[in-house]
């Protein structure tokens, strides 16, 4: 449980508990909207997404999918050092050196996820279809990468142990 065999999907074993559990948050107050989450968090109790996050945040990750190789270099690149001519941060300033996430900040891990959902989600962000908090962080990093610099990271991120 928690490994998607779905491309498309997040993989939630390992994600964090707190971060699950927000985002179910959001996926029922319409923060975040998804046609299959929205109508399943609806009738989600605070305790039952306390108790989903819990059990998914308690499931072992499993090994990732291999990187695409000739995206590496450019998305390792990226997620250890950004790109600060452009404002770029490095993705492992908040999601951690092995893609570990950040539990009591709230940031998820990244390890494993696989590319086709990463870079979703970064369009997302930058669409602004999806938030992120007062903040905005992520609409703002996404809204400065290009889409190869999105799959390049995308992939490292898949890669990642």
């Amino acid at each position: 449980m928690g490994h998607s065999a779905n491309p498309e999907w997040p993989s939630l074993a390992g994600l964090g508990a707190d971060y699950i559990a927000t985002q179910l948050q959001n996926f029922k107050e319409g923060k975040r909207n998804n046609a299959i989450m929205m109508p399943n968090a609806m009738s989600l109790s605070p305790e039952d997404m306390a108790d989903l996050a819990a059990y998914f945040d308690s499931q072992s990750s499993t090994k990732g999918l291999e990187a695409d190789p000739s995206l590496v270099k450019g998305g390792e690149l990226l997620y250890r050092g950004g790109d600060p001519t452009r404002g770029i941060p490095a993705c492992e300033a908040c999601h951690g050196p092995n893609g570990a996430g950040n539990e009591p900040a709230k940031f998820p891990a990244l390890r494993g996820q696989q590319s086709i959902y990463v870079v979703s989600q970064l369009h997302n962000y930058a669409s602004g279809q999806r938030g992120t908090g007062p903040n905005q962080i992520m609409q703002t990093i996404a809204g400065r990468l290009s889409e190869d610099e999105m799959k390049a990271v995308a992939s490292y991120v898949q890669g990642l142990q």
